[in-house]
């Protein structure tokens, strides 16, 4: 059992979903007949989601980009969930993704060009994006942030954020650690500068009575970072508990952990099918769960609706998605949704 307080964010959590997605499923509801065939499947330089039958509103061509590096798993739930709702709303779904701040804003940038008709970005590192999103802004296209860098979404002009709150995710996993009696935690981060990820690991401080010390490692090198988190258990006595930031990194730790005969507990931020395998195997303690698919699904669902009826979800107040503490006691309701890709 979680604490009162977390217990308590979580349940406001649920609800505020909850009332979102009855929005969506009225909207869908009144207009899901009479919907035309995907002309186009793939879109100008993206990919998949395209049309199929649905409604009978006007195409509409909406972009996301990420900041997404190789090989994170995080992103194709998302994907996942944004092509959905693309399916369902007669959408041409177009994705791009870099890593690298710059590289994100210049993609941001050719979708403007495009005169798309929404856009979707995370504010990992938000400096970067604040002036090519003035110019979405100008040219009259609606922006949806999703993810990270929530407090900068209205500052930003976008109509709402949808995501968890990243320090209250991390407290809810100081919380869980002291319910689990440990002492000293690990935090690793896999993207420097990335703004949410810093929020999390002091969020866990905040609310940990233990000890948190940082670690940053290259996410996207499996090898390199393996061998750091190797080089701290070993260098560094006592960690009961290592806290990975992205499921990618709670692999890496897993396998750190085999290597130094460490006894420390991995946990992790978000879950995939792997996260929820090795829960059952007992080499994950628990995982916090964000619902990246919803961040997909409601970010262009949300954007559709807008152009279509005016309308805002969360009154462009955040949309929380997360935080929600998942153990192995949630496996068996979770294994089915993770093995096709959208938990």
């Amino acid at each position: 059992m979680r604490t009162s307080r977390t217990a308590t964010r979580t349940s406001r959590t649920a609800k505020g979903v909850v009332s979102c997605l009855a929005v969506i499923a009225l909207a869908a509801g009144c207009s899901g007949s009479g919907g035309k065939d995907d002309e186009d499947k793939s879109g100008d330089g993206g990919s998949g989601g395209g049309g199929g039958t649905g409604v009978n509103t006007p195409r509409l061509k909406i972009a996301m980009v990420t900041h997404s590096g190789e090989g994170d798993t995080f992103w194709d739930i998302v994907r996942s969930g944004a092509e959905q709702a693309a399916r369902k709303d007669n959408v041409q779904f177009l994705y791009a993704n870099d890593k690298e701040a710059k590289g994100q804003a210049e993609l941001v940038q050719s979708f403007v060009d495009k005169k798309v008709d929404g856009i979707v970005v995370t504010l990992a590192k938000p400096e970067a994006m604040r002036s090519v999103l003035a110019k979405a802004n100008a040219a009259g296209i609606p922006v949806v942030t999703i993810n990270s860098g929530g407090e900068f979404s209205e500052e930003f002009g976008a109509l709402s954020h949808i995501g968890q709150d990243e320090s209250v995710a991390g407290e809810a996993v100081g919380d869980e650690l002291d319910k689990r009696g440990k002492k000293k935690a690990l935090c690793v981060i896999h993207e420097q500068g990335n703004v949410s990820l810093e929020q999390r690991c002091a969020g866990v401080k905040k609310s940990f009575g233990g000890s948190v010390e940082n670690l940053n490692v290259e996410g996207t090198n499996a090898p390199a970072s393996q061998s750091s988190i190797s080089a701290k258990l070993q260098a560094t006595k006592g960690i009961d508990a290592v806290v990975t930031l992205g499921a990618p990194i709670a692999a890496y730790s897993v396998k750190a952990k085999e290597d130094t005969g460490s006894k420390a507990e991995i946990d992790t931020f978000d879950l995939n099918a792997e996260v929820v395998k090795r829960m059952k195997a007992k080499e994950v303690g628990f995982a916090v769960d964000q619902q990246p698919y919803l961040q997909g699904y409601l970010s262009v669902d949300e954007l559709w609706l807008y152009k279509t009826n005016a309308n805002v979800l969360g009154g462009g107040k955040p949309v929380l998605t997360g935080p929600a503490v998942v153990t192995g006691k949630d496996v068996p309701k979770l294994e089915k949704y993770t093995a096709r890709g959208t938990r």
